[in-house]
């Protein structure tokens, strides 16, 4: 089918659909605003602050109500980008039940699907046009929002420390994971709505496997890029690396056996006793430093894109072999 047959289908996908698709393009713009504004803010707020001779590490007189009032605007920001880490959480899951119930399903079920495929749509040609609109808006949506999220939630200010990045709610609002989340879901929430005909079960179905995903990601995370393991004898002063993401820890034999950190209890009388009883001669941490971020990221947005395509391919054969 040429491009210029595609515009038809395609042109009908944004006319059923275009208030959901205004509002998706309009929250990653109002989300930006308030990120923006919020942090712009925030700067000069600290900077004002600054500028009082006040501290909030030290006591200094006369300043209590001045540290207060910082501190209240500060926290307003922490909630601005915990509501956005949070928005970003559940939009692929919106995203994939838009596909799956009111994009495919509504209309397998409703029969009006024979309506496009009469006026020289093939089933092909309609899937692609399903899939094609939401993805360019997905896709451009959740760019600007991961972009204006990644900007706020890793810009410092004045020293004071913003939410890490290997804390789940930002992980998943930052760099290239949610538009790999976005995208598979789109294609999973397509598939859903192919194989069950039904618009209510597809949309449930959609939100049952977002978060399966999400679970095994969870899960799996830490595997997707070599961890790396700093050995010290109990007692030492061992510091944790700066913003390194904790992939595991517990005691190393003198065979070097791992065994796990309850082994042998810092607090009980006995602990020199365990140690030697068992042959312990150090402890173990493995970690991703902060370094591990982008290699971590983009593993994790290529099992989703791949899971994406598979999802998309399934779907074409499902309609192939229902429908020709």
């Amino acid at each position: 089918m040429s491009a210029i047959a595609l515009r038809g289908p395609a042109r009908v996908v944004i006319r059923q659909h275009r208030w959901p698709l205004r509002i998706a393009v309009l929250v990653p713009v109002l989300v930006f605003v308030v990120l923006v504004g919020t942090r712009l803010w925030t700067d000069h707020v600290t900077d004002a602050f600054a500028g009082t001779g006040c501290s909030v590490v030290h006591t200094t007189p006369g300043c209590t109500d001045t540290v207060n009032a910082y501190l209240d605007r500060r926290l307003w920001t922490t909630d601005a980008l915990n509501w956005s880490s949070l928005l970003m959480m559940v939009l692929p899951a919106f995203v994939g039940i838009f596909v799956a119930g009111p994009v495919i399903a509504r209309e397998l079920e409703s029969g009006t699907y024979r309506l496009a495929w009469s006026q020289s749509v093939t089933p092909a040609g309609w899937l692609a046009a399903k899939l094609a609109v939401p993805a360019v808006v997905a896709l451009a949506s959740v760019s600007v929002l991961s972009a204006v999220s990644t900007w706020a939630q890793t810009r410092d200010n004045a020293g004071h420390q913003l939410p890490v990045w290997q804390e789940r709610e930002v992980y998943r609002s930052i760099g290239t994971v949610p538009v790999g989340y976005a995208l598979c879901m789109l294609a999973l929430g397509a598939l859903a709505g192919l194989l069950l005909r039904r618009t209510v079960t597809a949309m449930i179905v959609t939100v049952a496997g977002y978060g399966a995903l999400v679970l095994a990601l969870n899960k799996a995370r830490i595997h997707l890029w070599p961890v790396l393991t700093d050995t010290f004898e109990p007692g030492s002063k061992y510091r944790f690396p700066s913003e390194a993401f904790d992939a595991g820890r517990g005691w190393l034999t003198a065979a070097g056996e791992r065994l796990p950190p309850d082994a042998c209890l810092d607090w009980n009388s006995d602990f020199k006793q365990c140690l030697a009883d068992k042959g312990i001669t150090h402890r173990y941490i493995d970690y991703h430093p902060a370094s591990h971020f982008w290699p971590l990221q983009l593993v994790e947005t290529g099992i989703l894109l791949a899971l994406a395509a598979l999802a998309v391919a399934l779907a074409f054969r499902v309609l192939r072999r229902r429908h020709g």
